[in-house]
């Protein structure tokens, strides 16, 4: 058999930051080269980045993407490079380097001896969840484009293009494709990536030929891309396994078989056969994490980019002695190290001196610096300012939101003074039935935990001691508390978390109705009380700050309803 050497890299890239995006893909051209590879894949759009959204609007970055492709183009050598790139399409669907403005197109362009040798514009563009390609994109109009790499017919698609049956790399290989290369901006979430495998092993299987999947890693805004690229034969094995939430550079040389169509390669873009020894790598695959890990991993690579990429070296995280706080000071720590974050606790009358005492501990253990912030005489400040127009009321949800609000205050203002970005603290549950003061501990430039629920929190922690018991058993154990009035306990105001949780991932991230839920086994009253405190709060999400999407729906880019909704039905 004919053997294609792939190489792959999967690396981590900054949408905007065009020098940047130059500077990571040059070195991986030059990469490939030395290590004689016949092509090398980079990620999706990997010139502007992934998701550029309305970027792709603005004329001048277009014109600016295009130039990065021409300088590329001009640095590749006897490796053919398929990269990610916005190209702008004439009317009627062909590709053109032309500054004009006619419109875009999510593309895939192949450079080779200081040329662009082609271009393969995305076919099939997703319009759903986080995304909005059929907003920015024209779609492709050539699926079965085959170009010819050191003999081997290649087919080259993007993403969406090979997750249906009968798409375009069908047509590559009805075309004589020989091997499928496919290029990914694919972002997490838990199960993503069973879904992915079965993708390209019905696409190896069905066309009996070699597969290639080149994915993206690295957070951006809510997203995470885990990597996981993928080289699996004709017979669905996989022959190289890429880490997930890391950077790598790997190389597969990959056996192929005689071309199944019978038409030759419409463009050609031909690499001589390498003249190095050949090296035959494929790597073992990486080992298979169970999805707890698989989470945290998540969580902590979308803070730590989202920190790194928005300009800021330091975060701060108040700790309340509660699990969300300790859990958020971890992830901090393991994103940036225990240099880069700083705890406050801001205790008031209300608060416990076993919380105070499990943040102190849970500083101690991380070897984070904690700085002590009492509030109670500014709580009795606000009061005696308010009281006036408060009329001597009973101390109630006012009295009890003015706390958060006054510790937001304090952490902005550590936030400002020392330029350390606040990380809010607040869980999915929370989110979803406004257990949440807006103004309060909503406040922060990110919420790496807005898409957790409460009971995952639990598990999160639980796997994260396994290794070293960083958060005190006392803190995971004791019954959750807002701490804002004498006694409280969250389930004063909501049902058990064991029980809301269930609701909330059926009504949240299933889209089910009040009826379906209730069929599922869930008493009436709890499941119509859960849905009405969701959907009365959406006001308070739409203000509440970023957060890594773990689940195939989270609040956001994902879950958009409207805020003034009469609407009760389920």
């Amino acid at each position: 058999m004919e053997t294609i050497r792939v190489a792959g890299a999967q690396i981590n890239l900054r949408v905007g930051d065009l020098a940047h995006n130059e500077a990571r893909i040059r070195d991986a051209m030059s990469w490939a080269e030395a290590e004689g590879a016949d092509v090398l894949l980079l990620p999706e759009l990997a010139i502007p980045g992934y998701p550029p959204e309305d970027l792709v609007i603005r004329r001048g970055f277009v014109d600016a993407n295009l130039g990065v492709l021409d300088e590329l183009a001009g640095h590749a050598g006897s490796t053919v490079t398929v990269v990610g790139v916005v190209s702008r399409v004439r009317p009627g669907g062909s590709a053109t380097d032309g500054r004009d403005s006619f419109p875009v197109a999510n593309a895939a362009a192949l450079l080779h001896q200081g040329q662009i040798r082609g271009i393969y514009n995305k076919v099939l563009l997703p319009n759903y969840g986080v995304f909005d390609e059929q907003r920015y994109f024209v779609a492709g109009s050539v699926p079965g484009a085959v170009w010819n790499v050191g003999g081997v017919a290649v087919g080259v698609s993007i993403c969406e293009d090979i997750w249906v049956p009968d798409g375009p790399p069908s047509a590559q290989v009805a075309a004589g494709a020989q091997v499928l290369l496919n290029i990914n901006g694919s972002p997490f979430h838990v199960s993503k990536d069973a879904e992915r495998v079965r993708h390209i092993e019905r696409e190896a299987v069905n066309a009996r030929v070699p597969v290639v999947y080149l994915n993206l890693v690295g957070g951006q805004d809510e997203l995470v891309f885990d990597g996981g690229s993928i080289v699996m034969d004709r017979e669905g094995s996989i022959q190289y396994r890429a880490p997930r939430f890391e950077e790598d550079l790997f190389v597969v040389d990959i056996e192929v078989g005689e071309p199944a169509g019978k038409r030759e390669a419409a463009t050609v873009a031909r690499v001589e056969p390498s003249t190095l020894p050949s090296k035959l790598r494929s790597p073992s695959p990486a080992p298979a994490a169970e999805p707890i890990e698989l989470i945290y991993r998540a969580l902590v690579l979308g803070l730590g980019d989202y920190v790194r990429k928005n300009g800021f070296s330091k975060v701060v995280v108040g700790l309340s002695g509660g699990i969300d706080s300790a859990l958020t000071a971890v992830i901090a720590v393991d994103a940036l190290g225990r240099d880069s974050v700083r705890g406050v606790t801001m205790p008031s009358a209300f608060s416990s001196q076993g919380s105070i005492r499990d943040s102190e501990e849970l500083a101690r253990r991380l070897g984070i610096r904690l700085d002590r912030i009492a509030i109670g005489d500014l709580f009795d400040e606000y009061r005696d300012a308010l009281e006036a127009v408060f009329a001597s009321s009973e101390f109630g949800v006012a009295e009890e939101n003015l706390q958060p609000r006054i510790r937001g205050t304090l952490l902005m203002g550590i936030s400002n003074k020392h330029n350390e970005m606040v990380i809010a603290t607040g869980n999915k549950s929370e989110m979803a039935v406004g257990y949440a003061t807006l103004y309060g501990d909503m406040a922060g430039g990110y919420a790496v935990l807005k898409d957790v629920l409460k009971t995952t929190v639990y598990e999160l922690a639980d796997w994260r001691n396994r290794a070293e018991e960083v958060i005190p058993e006392e803190t995971i154990r004791k019954p959750p508390s807002a701490e804002l009035r004498p006694g409280q306990l969250d389930t004063d105001s909501l049902p058990p978390y064991e029980v809301l949780d269930e609701v909330l991932a059926a009504y949240i991230e299933e889209d089910r109705s009040i009826d379906a839920i209730v069929d599922a086994g869930f008493d009436r009253a709890v499941v119509t009380r859960v849905a009405a405190m969701v959907d009365r709060n959406e006001y308070k999400r739409r203000q509440a700050p970023p957060g890594v999407k773990i689940t195939p729906k989270a609040f956001g880019r994902d879950r958009r309803l409207p805020i003034t909704n009469g609407w009760r039905g389920g």
